[in-house]
Parts: C-alpha cells; structure tokens; sequence
C-alpha cells in the first residue's frame, strides 16, 4: 500500500531530446536505488521526432533500414515494440519506488492505464483497455501506449498520449508491433483540445490514481542532477 501523504515531485520541463530525459531518468533511478528515501518523480514533456524500441523489440515492425536511415532511433531499456514520440504528444515517465505502493508491474502497469482513462473521461472519452494488450483506446483507436522498465522496484520509461501530434511518423512503422489495430490521437474526438490542458488533467488524475501529493519542481537540481 502507498504511504500516506507520500510527495511525488512533478517536473514540466516543455521539450526536450530523447536523449537528454533518458539520461535524467537513468540518473534518478540510479539515485533512488542508492537511497530509496528519495521522493518519487514525475516526468510531462514532449520530444522532437523520434522513434524508440525496446530491450527485445524486432526490427521487422520498422518501415525503414534504421542503419541508413536520417530519421533518429534508440534501442532501450523498457518492454515492448517500436513507438513513435513527436510534438503533440504528452510523453510522462514516472520514476517510482513500487515498494511504497504495490511491487507488482502487472498491477503498475495497470494503474497507469487507469490515470489514461481518467484523463480521457475528464473530457467526455471513453477509454477502453483490450485484453492481452497495454495501452487504452478510443472507438478502437489506440490513443496512449505504455512501455517500462524496473530496476530494484524502481521505475522508469512510461506512457505516452497522443493528443494531437503529427500522425505520419507513425506510417514509419508498425506501432507497438500491434499491425490490426489504427493508432489515433485525441484531436480526432475533440478538434479544440490543447496539450497543456490535457497535462494538467493527467497530473491531477496521476495524483488520485497513486495516491500520492504531486509537488512542482522548476529545475533539476532539485532532482539531483
């Protein structure tokens, strides 16, 4: 069970390269294993256009030769397939000590799908999850993809919600490996929706669904780093 009254620092830093939040987030997780006292952290940005790939993701869901091609591709730490992250999109990572709350990543992995659909219902969506698979929906559309890692119970990498993106990087590849099923975003159902709204709403149903008081930081020497 979470610890009452437990803080969770929230850092909004806008956007920023792939590479450069990887890094803040293996330093957090390397910190927080040195001392798990260390509160929790959550990530909201977007990043410019990249694709990534998990440990163990297959090539054969990429549309292009990553070895050619100017496009920019990381193979990383988390599970899953290939994803696309580009403006628009509202990319979170959750640095979490899961002994605080439940260690258990099937019950983590749910309860991130849950601060989805509660951020969806908040605008009258309907968030559906499908069964075998991670990630929510909408009218069959897969709006929020969702790919982990945990080091000693500490999490790491995320979820990431297509609000209102540029879709056609997508046509790169076949995202999440999932080649049945179309990938939409939240600008479809709503055309005014704004992507600072929408974090705003995330971190407020992120709050509730873990319990947790969300405390801003507007640095990251705060974070250690």
């Amino acid at each position: 069970m979470v610890e009452a009254g437990r803080i969770c620092w929230i850092y909004e830093p806008g956007v920023i390269p792939y590479q450069q939040a990887w890094g803040w987030q293996q330093q957090l997780v390397s910190d927080r294993r040195a001392n798990p006292q260390l509160p929790d952290t959550l990530m909201l940005l977007e990043h410019p256009p990249v694709y990534t790939l998990g440990q163990a993701a297959s090539l054969e869901f990429l549309k292009f030769d990553p070895e050619t091609t100017h496009r920019e591709v990381h193979r990383t730490e988390r599970g899953g397939e290939v994803t696309y992250h580009c403006l628009g999109q509202l990319v979170g990572y959750p640095i979490l000590n899961l002994r605080f709350y439940q260690p258990d990543l099937h019950w983590y992995l749910r309860q991130l799908e849950e601060v989805m659909m509660q951020t969806l219902a908040a605008y009258g969506l309907v968030g559906d999850r499908i069964a075998g698979l991670t990630g929510v929906w909408v009218e069959g559309y897969k709006v929020a993809a969702i790919g982990i890692k945990a080091s000693r119970w500490i999490t790491m990498h995320g979820f990431a919600l297509n609000v209102c993106p540029d879709m056609t990087g997508f046509e790169q590849i076949v995202p999440c490996g999932i080649g049945d099923r179309p990938v939409g975003s939240l600008v479809q159902f709503i055309p005014e929706i704004n992507l600072l709204q929408v974090q705003q709403t995330l971190a407020i149903a992120f709050a509730e669904v873990f319990q947790v008081t969300l405390l801003p930081v507007s640095n990251l020497a705060v974070l250690n780093l």
